[in-house]
């Protein structure tokens, strides 16, 4: 999601700005909306089936298990909820080491520009997950190069309590660690406050590959579009949960928040109300940092 200019510029100045933005474009001032932002019924659900052979992360999404678990309902606009021009899918598997993560993306110009960890890929087209705890939640995004951006957040309130301030990486009294206050893109009013944004932070377990279905920044050509495959470690999600810890790895029937979205630069000329986000579940105002309306993920056994 497009929310700073920079890794560790001030963000405070510019977040507030840019929900005003939205909230004329969309038509949403922040005093109308309720929270959670939508009702409960518009959150959906998807099923994680166990994987039965192993997976190769090369992007293709090409293995038996892929197809057996088949596609989520298609991607709808993150704002209004409403179906979007192009096609977005998502599939989830899971095995006692991973949690894998496949996209399917329509898009008849594949393009993306930024080729380094944690550049600005929010300005290209993307692809985004964030995966939620009691304490905090990890954000994914990738573009058609492949270019990771990710970090973590967690809760203020929840920082000293859950003892995440003692890990190495997140003691924010060392000099070594960078973060921020963050308090949300279009919705700065969310009832649990202030997150610590760890942006200079990254999951560097974490496998992801992209295989494009056409040729890249080639606008000469239609493309099909391009698809992202990835693996996320069970053990490295720990910190996440630290006040509650939760299974790890997990068992069949454990239930995850998960968030699967899109953002595009390019919107839909022919529909003015086109946010330029989607997601599996709308989230009723532009901003994806808002967990109580992540899909639920629910991990299914053999």
């Amino acid at each position: 999601m497009q929310m700073f200019i920079g890794r560790f510029w001030s963000i405070g100045i510019v977040a507030i700005a840019l929900a005003l933005v939205l909230e004329g474009a969309c038509g949403l001032a922040q005093e109308s909306v309720g929270f959670p932002p939508v009702e409960s019924a518009a959150i959906r659900k998807i099923e994680a089936q166990q994987v039965r052979e192993p997976m190769r992360i090369d992007g293709k999404l090409d293995e038996p298990d892929w197809t057996r678990v088949g596609l989520s309902e298609s991607f709808v606009d993150l704002v209004s909820g409403q179906p979007t021009h192009l096609k977005t899918h998502v599939s989830v598997l899971w095995d006692e080491k991973n949690l894998y993560i496949g996209y399917r993306i329509e898009e008849p110009n594949v393009t993306a520009k930024f080729t380094k960890q944690d550049d600005p890929i929010y300005q290209d087209n993307d692809v985004e997950f964030f995966i939620a705890g009691q304490d905090g939640y990890y954000e994914f995004e990738i573009n058609a190069h492949g270019t990771i951006y990710d970090g973590l957040f967690v809760w203020q309130s929840a920082y000293e309590k859950s003892g995440i301030a003692r890990w190495p990486e997140f003691d924010r009294t060392k000099s070594n660690v960078q973060s921020q206050v963050f308090n949300g893109v279009g919705f700065t009013k969310h009832p649990r406050g202030l997150r610590w944004a760890f942006l200079d932070w990254d999951l560097k377990s974490i496998q992801a590959a992209v295989h494009v279905d056409g040729t890249l920044n080639d606008p000469s050509d239609k493309d099909k579009g391009w698809t992202v495959e990835v693996a996320v470690p069970w053990k490295d999600l720990a910190m996440l949960d630290l006040s509650e810890p939760r299974n790890l790895p997990p068992k069949a029937g454990d239930i995850w928040r998960v968030d699967f979205s899109r953002f595009n630069q390019n919107k839909d000329p022919s529909n003015p109300k086109d946010s330029g986000g989607w997601a599996l579940s709308p989230h009723g105002v532009w901003d994806s940092h808002i967990p109580e309306v992540f899909p639920f993920v629910v991990l299914k056994g053999f």
